[in-house]
């Protein structure tokens, strides 16, 4: 069955976050062992305005904004799991944390590898500019998978991805007509081409070939160019995965988007039942709120937070 638009998500601290046109809805699970639901609407001027219509444009505008969301939502779903009765959604400290975020990220896998590159340059001397190029790129990939390895170690990032996985079966279900049940669920993929994973990995691949168009100029000119040209291979990046995912059956595609499915298994983990209920409770409340179910299912372990609510409390 072809579904009207799709629907994506993340995973949060002891919960998941869903988008999708019009709305987005967090799913935590307290202490006491309820599952809290937040719902608020998206903001129009990015998803109902022309921008969102634009190709390579929209790329960057929607990723910004996710980034936006996915802080918000793990604020929340940090003050939901600790307990805590101040439930702030929003605020300077979400955008601080996003530009401190975006900042260091850039830095490190951006900045990083060109720099190092430079440091060590008496090693590099007489090798061509495209490998050089290349050299860049493969360290900067480097960076990316050891730090994925590096923090999947962790015991609280487990949970977390095991809550991306739940995310992603829940997506997965919903697309193949499965009864949004965990028993049914559960025999759901644990990977999705649409995935932040693969988007994350695409951008740097795309990153080696858009920067070799720069050339050599001066490495303060080369530092600039890293950082400008980001909205540029995030736009191009979000084409190809709607593209692909668009295409998934395609021989080639399939060959194509096989590395960014096999990252994934680095980023998930299989969820436990209680992770699918909830993020089921998430899907269903979202498609609900958007007029695709006629009504949420809301057993006595469920409660929902206002927007309204979910500021001033």
């Amino acid at each position: 069955m072809s579904k009207p638009f799709n629907y994506g998500g993340q995973a949060v601290i002891e919960g998941v976050m869903m988008r999708g046109r019009k709305y987005m809805t967090v799913a935590v699970r307290a202490p006491d062992g309820k599952i809290v639901l937040h719902t608020e609407p998206l903001n129009p001027r990015i998803y109902a305005s022309f921008i969102n219509k634009v190709p390579f444009i929209r790329g960057f505008t929607l990723l910004w904004d996710t980034l936006g969301l996915g802080i918000r939502a793990l604020m929340f779903s940090a003050d939901v799991a600790m307990g805590e009765e101040e439930v702030e959604f929003s605020g300077p400290l979400a955008w601080g944390t996003i530009a401190i975020s975006f900042a260091a990220a850039i830095g490190i896998f951006f900045v990083g590898p060109l720099l190092l590159l430079r440091l060590l340059q008496t090693f590099f001397a007489g090798i061509p500019l495209l490998a050089q190029h290349l050299i860049e790129g493969v360290v900067r990939l480097a960076l990316f998978l050891g730090y994925i390895w590096a923090i999947a170690r962790l015991e609280d990032v487990k949970r977390v991805f095991g809550y991306h996985g739940a995310e992603h079966k829940a997506i997965n279900a919903y697309e193949q007509d499965v009864e949004l049940v965990p028993e049914k669920v559960a025999a759901c993929s644990i990977v999705h081409p649409r995935c932040g994973t693969a988007f994350l990995l695409i951008v740097m691949v795309i990153s080696i070939f858009v920067f070799a168009l720069v050339g050599d100029p001066p490495l303060w000119l080369k530092i600039i160019s890293r950082i400008v040209l980001i909205p540029v291979i995030a736009g191009i990046a979000y084409e190809f995965l709607k593209f692909s995912a668009a295409h998934a059956s395609n021989p080639l595609m399939k060959l194509l988007i096989a590395p960014g499915l096999a990252l994934q298994r680095m980023t998930t983990r299989e969820p436990d039942l209680s992770m699918l209920e909830v993020s089921i409770a998430a899907l269903k409340k979202l498609l609900a709120d958007e007029k695709l179910l006629e009504t949420a299912s809301s057993p006595s372990d469920v409660d929902t937070i206002t927007a309204t609510e979910a500021v001033s409390s």
